[in-house]
């Protein structure tokens, strides 16, 4: 199954996947129509966040994905209704964005981490093997 997700400087050595930090979870939206991704883009781009791109990808290749890398998939159907404020905001983005965005690759190993998802990244290796991920998802 095809899902959409979105992808920041798509095609670079700086791409990266938007998440949603909800209380200590980080979550990657798995829109099942495309129409709902570029919705949720452009939502993005209103509120001077970096514009994404939208991509299909295969559902169970970004869900191990997210797996791998410590976020949640989080589907969100055709029709989606949320009920509570945090489902709100899988239709919805956040007001606010970290201002980070790109890796730090010269930093201290304490202080590597992908900006704006919270997860450590230990060394250079951990950095490779993200990026082999990422590009084997494209």
């Amino acid at each position: 199954m095809q899902v959409f997700v979105l992808l920041f400087n798509a095609g670079t050595e700086n791409e990266g996947i938007h998440t949603i930090q909800i209380g200590d979870r980080n979550l990657v939206l798995l829109f099942e129509q495309e129409d709902d991704a570029t919705r949720y883009s452009l939502l993005l781009e209103a509120q001077d966040f970096p514009v994404p791109t939208v991509e299909a990808m295969d559902k169970a290749e970004i869900e191990e994905f997210c797996k791998d890398a410590g976020y949640e998939g989080q589907f969100v159907p055709s029709g989606f209704v949320p009920k509570t404020d945090a489902e709100r905001l899988l239709l919805a983005p956040p007001e606010a964005n970290l201002e980070e965005t790109n890796w730090r690759i010269d930093s201290t190993p304490e202080e590597q981490t992908e900006p704006g998802l919270g997860s450590e990244v230990g060394s250079d290796e951990e950095l490779e093997r993200i990026r082999r991920k990422l590009e084997g998802l494209l």
